[in-house]
């Protein structure tokens, strides 16, 4: 072969070459690649904060919160007002808009919404493009372009869009769920607070009284005018009243700092609790019917068969995916004598070892152990709601009994008191009758706080009933004062 007619050669290639690549890209590659660029989500960092974030004082004076937006009837009826001091309603607003855990629980179903969309979306069609180029003079570059889409994955977006949905629900009344538990603790910890308010000062009272007894006592030991006995048994009621009011100052610091905690508030913030207990006796009729609707109105009993619902979908879907997988396409094809072919390709894998039976053995169990789930916490539901009737009933008639004995307690102790100024009974007589006075009270003010606590707990166990559909766009509006 002459150099000349070999260099003619060269070029002509050359040339076939640079008109048949620019074409081929401008058809396929150029505009796939400019519909994926415009599709992307560009990266944006989004960096790490180490400063405390806790709503301080003057950030509290300044939140505002949308009462339409409140899990509950009597928390969506109630107008946060947080100017002259916070009620238990108040409280309760505050802990589900402010709540570090409920923020994260919020972002989890965001993460489920993201799935659910994720799910819903047809997969990509699969671009193969190939290219041969010859050894010998006089042939042609061979190509092939293909289309391919994967059938099975339409066929089974069905069940997994149902399914992730379904997740999405489960996720929604879990946090529903999760807010109803968080308001029942908020309200616990003001109660709590609340009682340290009414109880601090009773026992310093106590204390004072067992201060003076003790110290009398000593002195009259000193000259002889009491036994050992009676000096001991003084300074161990002085003892025990010193640790009795020292355990509850702990108290009412660990209160302090649950409630801060659970409200999302700094630790030196100190909130101003004001009266708004309800006392109104249990309407056992309420109750009745609401147990009755107890698996329509638990949040968390409607979640659990919203992830039944979601794994018989997955279940569907691991039936599906048993049967041959399937993938469809089309191909332009050209060899290197310059024959144009059209036609379609199939790949088909052949079910003999596997067809999926793992995991739908894997997808069927995992349905069976949510059945149960389901039954187990219904039965627990009822149980807990039994037992703390029966509770609340034993607290009431305890409560009934100390508050019928505390007029005569009162009047034996204004008694002591108006005798003992008169120099008609001893110090110790009027500690004692002053002490059992506020023992009573103490005993009274307890009592009250634990029916009101299981009152709540009653009333976060029953709630009120849920809506037919769960929104989607179910959010809390809060804005800060700039």
């Amino acid at each position: 072969m002459s150099p000349i007619y070999y260099a003619a050669n060269s070029a002509t290639r050359r040339y076939r070459l640079a008109a048949t690549l620019p074409q081929a890209f401008k058809r396929l590659v150029v505009p796939a690649c400019a519909l994926v660029l415009a599709a992307c989500t560009w990266y944006r960092p989004q960096p790490l904060t180490q400063n405390d974030t806790s709503t301080t004082a003057d950030a509290l004076s300044r939140i505002r919160i949308d009462s339409s937006a409140m899990p509950l009837p009597s928390l969506a009826a109630h107008r946060f007002d947080p100017e002259h001091g916070l009620d238990i309603e108040d409280v309760a607003m505050l802990a589900v808009a402010n709540n570090p855990d409920l923020k994260l629980a919020r972002d989890d179903l965001g993460i489920a919404r993201a799935q659910a969309f994720s799910a819903g979306l047809l997969p990509d069609p699969q671009l193969s493009v190939s290219s041969d180029y010859p050894g010998a003079v006089g042939l042609s570059r061979a190509f092939s372009y293909g289309l391919s889409m994967d059938v099975m994955a339409i066929v089974t977006r069905g069940a997994n869009k149902r399914s992730a949905q379904a997740s999405v629900a489960k996720v929604d009344l879990g946090l529903l769920w999760q807010e109803w538990q968080v308001i029942a603790q908020a309200k616990q910890l003001y109660l709590k607070a609340r009682l340290s308010t009414q109880t601090l000062p009773l026992l310093q009272q106590q204390l004072d009284v067992a201060r003076q007894r003790y110290e009398r006592t000593e002195d009259a030991l000193k000259t002889h005018d009491v036994t050992e006995d009676a000096s001991m048994v003084a300074r161990l009621a002085y003892v025990d009243a010193s640790k009795q009011y020292d355990e509850a100052e702990r108290s009412a610091e660990q209160t302090h700092h649950d409630l801060n905690a659970l409200l999302g508030l700094a630790p030196d913030v100190r909130l101003q609790l004001k009266d708004s207990v309800d006392d109104a006796p249990v309407d056992d009729q309420a109750i009745d019917a609401a147990v009755a609707a107890l698996p329509k109105r638990r949040p968390d009993l409607i979640a659990l068969q919203a992830g039944y619902t979601s794994q018989e979908e997955k279940y569907r879907a691991a039936v599906l995916s048993q049967f041959p997988s399937l993938s469809v396409g089309f191909v332009r094809a050209r060899d290197t004598s310059e024959i144009y072919t059209s036609g379609f390709q199939i790949n088909l894998s052949l079910p003999i070892f596997n067809r999926n039976r793992g995991n739908i053995a894997i997808e069927s169990a995992t349905r069976k152990r949510l059945g149960d789930e389901y039954q187990t916490r219904l039965n627990q539901a009822y149980a807990d709601v039994a037992h703390l009737r029966a509770d609340i009933a034993i607290l009431d008639r305890e409560l009934q009994r100390a508050r019928s004995a505390l007029p005569a307690a009162e009047q034996a102790a204004s008694d002591a008191a108006q005798a003992y100024a008169q120099r008609d009974i001893t110090f110790g007589s009027y500690a004692d009758a002053t002490s059992a006075a506020l023992t009573k009270r103490l005993d009274i003010a307890t009592l009250q706080e634990s029916l009101a606590e299981q009152r709540i707990a009653l009333q976060a166990l029953l709630g009120s009933a849920i809506p037919d559909t769960v929104s989607s766009e179910r959010s809390l509006t809060e804005s800060h004062a700039k």
